[in-house]
């Protein structure tokens, strides 16, 4: 159990770590935009579609989900 607790504190660490990265990065006035990439071999997808999960995380990180 204390190893489990340990990862999940760990990973709320590195969580507020990425968010203050992202933050100081649009604060100098970067430009963001999100890639997404597929495995070798696999099929081009004709698109994707972003849960509300999805949505919330993004915009957790300044970065609007419906911006075109």
């Amino acid at each position: 159990m204390g190893k489990l607790v340990r990862a999940v504190e760990v990973s709320l660490k590195a969580t507020e770590a990425a968010r203050d990265a992202v933050a100081e990065i649009l604060k100098r006035g970067a430009e963001t935009c999100i890639f997404f990439a597929q495995g070798r071999g696999t099929p081009a997808s004709t698109g994707f579609e972003l849960t509300e999960l999805d949505r919330d995380f993004l915009r957790s990180l300044s970065i609007r989900p419906d911006r075109e």
